[in-house]
């Protein structure tokens, strides 16, 4: 590549700047400086193309290879300054550019490998190469120049420009005294002159230099006294000029002292290297071997505290317990029992060892699956002991109810509750639970825990028990006959509000990871007393520990039959109605019953039925127009719309008709809107654009209650649109590449049509849509069809209101014929709606005369159009009303939770599961009503009665988050009435 002119300055192309922004955060993340523009000479390095071509050339340490890249550096510097007297110094320069700015950079991103830490790397020299592969322990610091000079017996610190340089001798082939050998001998040996030479000034006394230089040998240009020719002066001048060049100043490095405050790690490894001297043959030759007591620190904290608590050293066992503990608590999320075999066992035993505290037994856990030997202190390691409590109540009891107790036995109780602290805080865990529960021991624990003797000193123990079976039960199936099952039972009849909760949310959560489900069989009826009693207290907590037990009790048929011969039904079916509504919150909003359009959308200008403009047709001109502007427009001073759009709605309207029933003309209808509008003006908009401005279309269009038929009531009245679906056919298009035309098309779109009366659109929907034959001796002069009193479509069968056998009585009306419809299926298009006409079970009524009463669902009362049905939402305003709604608790996914949840599902089981015979016996009735017993129906209707019901149908109505489980409750209601 070219050396680069002098003063041309760097080339900023998108490629660098990007380079050198990478660089420059690469070095702030490193804690390097960088200099994005160094300068070597009187030129500027472009860094981005030095590291390109270092790259090419192999990278840092092989460019510096002298053996495999001899003299590169020197080829960069002439490449990128250019060839020069100094080329030798600035290769060293360009090297030490790189060095401090691009080397790490290089490591890291070409070769994708850490650089070695910069105080072995920018904050040294760049003397050497091997980057890549130092390290703090095979890198030794160049020495110092000092060092160097002291070495080398010389203390010159002077630079390269500095020294004086050697004299050399010329030796020359002329002769003595010949002009031409002076003069040549003379150009050679003058030096290249550094400094512009300027003639002294003089004075009037010369001093010893000046005498001196008198008798000296005359200058060549000179005259007699010594004085420069001027010729000669100005050719001088001049080449020296042109051929200077200023002298390369280097820039003075200043390197740190090194101290152990600013670099330890020297005076580390000088130390390590010292002691590895000076060592002796044996150390050498075990050097990288960790001889017997050096080096080990042993086990970490984990492992001790087990080895601890395994010993049975009482020291040992609370220093154990005392970590594990803290670290239960601290790292319960990472503490996993399979993590460390023996931990779950070694802390089971311990707590087993309360046994003993109060009995005189002493337990010996045996894993021999050929021999077990059943004494009545041994305990099954593998399967479990089923009659551990006959082991225990046949002991000897050691303490009674006494409160005085010694140190020992604190010390070892305390233990005990702590190994029970322990287990319980890993539990929370689910792969700890998990772990314990395949543990048979640990249900063994649970046992004689929650069957202790009342002390207070196993109250915390208890609790701690229960919170562990909270956790294990639900994976793990026990048996009424088991002995945690029973105990856990135990607990409900307790006074201690937090054992009672827990003991029940145990229960309830046997077995509920099992996929069969769970029966618990045996509850004695004073538990089911005590559910009942606890329901009524003002305590969420224990409201829902209550329900889901009962919720769980009542999954099963026979245990409904059981819970209704024990407890007052009805009084509870109230409780639980109370609490479906537990905490609900009464909400009244104020929302409109359809949705509202943007103000700002343009609404086309509505169509009118055929109905309609037949009565507008009756009307004379300007009447007319007039009275059709008022139906399907609004005054509005901020908008416009063009006249032509206004006269073409206005033509599609009534053109049809102009044979029988002329319209306006263009010019004298835009006259008539100005007169029908006061305010409304023909406006001249832009370059042929002519506007009507002071009127918008309606978005519905209304009744003016001037027209024929209609009434003074009906002035003001929205009209009615039908949203019936009509497919129309899209012909195809031309392709203006191929030419190929597309195939037809279809598409659906809504009729749009709008109407005073619900009977119009019906009259219209069965004659055009559906298409229902007319009966010959109908007259059609009219568009309506046979109604009742209750607007029901009426086959002609059916005289009413004067009509005999399909023959209307008045003549406007038609009678369509519903029998000949059934011939082909119908299906409802409104909307949505994708209902068909099938076939019905009595055969006296026809199926089309059925589905047309479903057609009139869809269509707005007779009297007024307040209320709808499944009308489409559009764009058309409508008054706002008032809304209830009630909330209640739910989840973070806005599902019902919580008690109101907790009470329907057990009233849904009642439901579901209530015996057809109640068999009471001893007069312990649960239903507290006259009717009989063993009828069913009676005993559904007592529990279930109008109050109960009542609350359901307000939670269902006006709770979103419970309609569904609320509708699952009359649902079961009304398969059992069946």
């Amino acid at each position: 590549m070219p050396a680069p002119k002098r003063g041309q300055s760097i080339e900023h192309t998108v490629e660098r700047e990007d380079f050198i922004k990478k660089l420059t955060e690469y070095h702030e993340k490193r804690g390097t400086t960088l200099d994005p523009e160094p300068k070597v000479g009187i030129r500027h390095i472009d860094l981005f193309k030095l590291y390109n071509r270092v790259v090419e050339e192999g990278g840092y340490d092989l460019v510096s290879d002298t053996k495999a890249k001899p003299l590169m550096w020197r080829k960069f510097a002439e490449e990128f300054v250019g060839k020069n007297q100094y080329t030798a110094a600035q290769a060293f320069q360009i090297k030490n550019v790189y060095y401090k700015n691009l080397c790490a950079y290089e490591i890291s991103t070409h070769w994708e490998k850490e650089p070695p830490p910069k105080e072995i790397l920018e904050e040294v020299t760049a003397k050497g190469g091997n980057v890549m592969t130092r390290t703090l322990e095979n890198f030794v610091r160049p020495a110092t120049r000092d060092q160097d000079s002291l070495q080398n017996g010389d203390a010159s610190d002077t630079s390269p420009e500095q020294k004086t340089p050697k004299e050399e001798k010329v030796e020359t082939t002329e002769e003595p005294g010949s002009a031409t050998g002076r003069s040549t001998r003379g150009l050679r040996q003058q030096p290249p002159q550094r400094v512009l030479f300027q003639p002294e000034v003089g004075t009037g006394r010369q001093t010893r230099h000046q005498n001196q230089a008198a008798h000296a040998s005359p200058t060549p240009g000179a005259g007699p006294n010594g004085v420069m020719n001027a010729t000669s002066l100005t050719n001088g001048a001049s080449s020296t000029l042109a051929s200077y060049e200023p002298a390369q100043a280097y820039p003075l490095s200043l390197k740190p002292v090194i101290t152990p405050a600013n670099n330890p790690d020297f005076y580390r490894n000088e130390r390590k290297r010292k002691l590895e001297a000076n060592a002796g043959p044996l150390a050498k030759k075990y050097k990288n071997i960790m001889l017997p007591g050096t080096g080990f620190i042993g086990p970490n904290i984990y492992m001790r505290a087990q080895l601890a608590l395994q010993s049975g050293i009482p020291d040992e066992e609370q220093y154990a317990l005392h970590h594990l503990v803290k670290i239960s608590h601290e790292r319960g999320d990472k503490y996993r029992f399979d993590q460390f075999p023996g931990l779950a066992d070694a802390l089971t035993r311990k707590v087993l060892q309360v046994s003993s505290l109060f009995y005189d037994i002493e337990w010996d856990v045996m894993y021999d699956e050929e021999f077990f030997a059943g004494d009545d202190e041994t305990l099954n390691g593998l399967d479990g002991t089923p009659d551990i409590l006959q082991k225990i109540q046949s002991r000897i009891p050691v303490i009674s109810n006494d409160t005085i107790l010694d140190s020992r036995f604190l010390s070892h109780l305390n233990r005990i509750t702590e190994a029970a602290l322990v287990i319980r805080n890993m539990s929370l865990q689910e792969e700890n639970a998990a772990y314990l529960a395949r543990l048979p021991l640990v249900r063994d624990l649970l046992a004689v825990v929650l069957n202790l003797p009342h002390h207070p000193g196993t109250i915390e123990l208890q609790h701690y028990a229960l919170d562990i079976s909270e956790q294990i039960l639900k994976y793990v199936d026990v048996t009424s006959q088991d002995a945690v099952y029973k105990g856990l039972l135990a607990q409900v009849s307790k006074s201690d509000r937090g054992a009672v909760a827990t003991a029940l949310r145990s229960i309830s959560r046997i077995a509920m990871t099992l996929p069969t489900p769970k029966k618990l069989d045996d509850v004695p009826a004073s538990v089911l007393r005590r559910c009942q009693e606890l329901i009524l207290l003002e305590d969420e907590e224990l409201r829902a520990a209550c329900l889901d037990f009962l919720g769980q009790y009542t999954s099963t048929s026979d245990n409904v039959e059981t819970l209704l011969r024990t407890l007052d039904a009805e009084a509870l079916a109230r409780q639980l109605s109370h609490l479906t509504l537990f905490t609900a919150k009464e909400h009244r909003d104020q929302r409109s019953t359809r949705r509202q359009a943007p103000d700002d959308a343009i609404a086309p200008v509505p169509r009118l039925s055929r109905v309609l403009v037949e009565q507008l047709l009756k009307m004379d001109e300007p009447e007319r127009s007039s009275e059709w502007l008022r139906m399907c427009f609004v005054p509005d001073p901020t908008t416009e719309m063009t006249q032509i759009s206004l006269w073409q709605a206005y033509q599609g309207t009534f053109a049809p008709y102009h044979a029988t029933h002329p319209h306006l003309i263009a010019g004298d209808f835009i006259k008539n809107v100005s007169t029908t509008f006061q305010g409304a003006t023909a406006q001249v908009a832009g370059s042929n654009k002519y506007v009507i401005k002071g009127i918008r279309s309606r978005k519905v269009p209304i009744d003016t209650g001037i027209i024929p038929g209609s009434k003074a009531t009906d002035k003001g009245r929205e009209l009615s649109r039908c949203h019936w679906k009509v497919t129309i056919p899209i012909e195809g298009t031309r392709d203006p590449l191929t030419g190929r035309m597309s195939a037809p098309t279809t598409q659906d779109r809504e009729c749009g049509d709008w109407f005073r009366t619900s009977d119009d659109m019906m009259q219209h929907i069965l004659k055009h849509h559906l298409q229902i034959p007319i009966k010959a001796d109908t007259p059609t002069d009219g568009d309506k069809m046979e109604v009742d009193s209750n607007n029901t479509p009426r086959s002609s069968a059916t005289p009413a209101n004067g009509l005999t056998n399909g023959t209307p009585k008045d003549s406007t009306k038609i009678a369509f014929d519903f029998e000949a419809a059934d011939k082909t299926t119908h299906r409802c298009r409104w909307a949505d709606c994708d209902r068909a006409s099938t076939e019905v079970s009595d055969t006296q009524i026809s199926r089309t005369k059925l589905f047309a009463r479903h057609v009139e669902t869809h269509l707005p009362e007779t009297e007024t159009s307040r209320s709808k049905h499944n009308v489409k939402p559009d764009a058309v305003a409508a008054p706002s009303a008032e809304f209830m709604r009630l909330t209640m608790l739910e989840d973070e996914r806005g599902e019902a939770t919580g008690v109101p949840l907790r009470a329907v599902v057990v009233l849904r089981n009642l439901a579901r599961f209530m015996p057809k015979q109640l068999d009471v016996g001893n007069g312990a009735s649960a239903i507290k009503s006259g009717h009989k017993k063993e009828d069913k129906t009676d005993v559904l209707e007592t529990v279930f009665d109008g109050e109960v019901r009542e609350r359901l149908f307000h939670a269902m109505s006006y709770s979103k988050t419970m309609r569904d489980y609320v509708g699952a409750v009359f649902r079961a209601i009304k398969h059992s009435e069946k």
